[in-house]
C-alpha cells in the first residue's frame, strides 16, 4: 500500500490543507475519545502550517502536543524546535500549558529524560498519538533519524538520544513510537525536496523516511516538492 499524496502549487496551499486535516483528525479524537495527542517536528517548514492550523476550530482545551524531536541546545536558542512551536502555535491557541510536553533535553542525564519522556506520554494516554507530523530532509531523513543511525533498528524504547546530527545532540521518537500513531502527516515543500520525494515513494530503504509505515500515512507536497510525485508516477508507469 503506497501513502497517499496530496499536492498544491505553493507552499501556503499545501501547508493550509496539513492544517485542515489535521484539524479533523483532532477534533474527531475528541470527539471519539475526550482528548487528542499530536505530536510535531521543527524546522523551517511547519510555521505556516501551525499559523493555519491556529486558525481552525479545534477543541485545544482538549489538545495535548507533544514533539517529535528536539535539539540539545539552550533553552532560548533558536535552534529549539520549542521555541518554534510555543512562538507560531502555543502562543496563539487557548492550549492548556500542561498539555504543552517538552523534551527534557536540559538535564545532564539525556538517557533518563528520553526514558522519561516516554513514562509520561504513557500516563497521558498518548501511548498511541492520534496524529504525527513529519518533515523530510533532502538526505532522507525525518525526525532525528540520521542516515545509517542505530535509532533505526530500535524496537524497545520510544525515545531516544541520537547524535550528533548536523553538529547536534538530539532526543527523538523512535520508528515504533511514529508507527504506532493512527495518523501520520509528512509535509514537504520546496523544489530542492523534489528528488528525495521520487525516492521515498519509490520505496529506497536506505532513507530513514522508508521505516514510516505507508498505512494512515499521507504525503502533503508543494512548492516544487510535488515534482517529485510527478517523477515516479513518471518512473512507475509501464513503457
Amino acid at each position: 500500500m503506497s501513502m497517499q499524496i496530496e499536492q498544491a502549487v505553493t507552499t501556503e496551499e499545501i501547508a493550509a490543507l496539513a492544517a485542515e486535516r489535521l484539524a479533523a483528525i483532532l477534533a474527531e479524537a475528541v470527539e471519539q475519545r475526550g482528548q487528542a495527542h499530536l505530536a510535531v517536528s521543527g524546522g523551517h517548514t511547519p510555521g505556516l502550517m501551525f499559523a493555519a492550523l491556529a486558525t481552525r476550530r479545534v477543541p485545544w482545551r482538549a489538545i495535548h502536543l507533544w514533539q517529535v524531536d528536539e535539539r540539545v541546545v539552550a533553552r532560548t536558542s533558536a535552534e529549539r524546535n520549542l521555541v518554534q512551536l510555543r512562538r507560531d502555535l502555543v502562543a496563539k491557541v487557548p492550549v492548556p500549558d500542561d498539555h504543552v510536553h517538552a523534551m527534557p533535553v536540559d538535564g545532564r542525564d539525556l538517557e533518563a529524560g528520553a526514558a522519561a519522556y516516554a513514562a509520561a506520554m504513557v500516563d497521558a494516554g498518548a501511548e498511541v498519538l492520534d496524529a504525527v507530523h513529519l518533515g523530510l530532509g533532502d538526505d532522507g531523513h525525518t525526525a532525528s533519524w540520521p542516515p545509517h543511525d542505530p535509532v533505526l533498528r530500535i524496537r524497545g524504547a520510544d525515545v531516544a538520544v541520537v547524535g550528533p546530527f548536523h553538529g547536534l545532540l538530539r532526543m527523538t521518537l523512535t520508528p515504533p513510537a511514529v508507527n504506532r500513531a493512527r495518523n501520520v502527516l509528512f509535509l514537504v515543500t520546496g523544489r530542492d525536496k523534489a528528488q528525495v520525494v521520487a525516492q521515498l515513494l519509490g520505496a529506497n530503504q536506505v532513507l530513514p523516511a522508508s521505516r514510516v509505515r505507508n498505512e494512515r500515512t499521507v504525503l502533503c507536497l508543494g512548492g516544487g516538492a510535488e515534482a517529485g510525485a510527478v517523477a515516479w508516477r513518471g518512473a512507475a508507469r509501464p513503457s
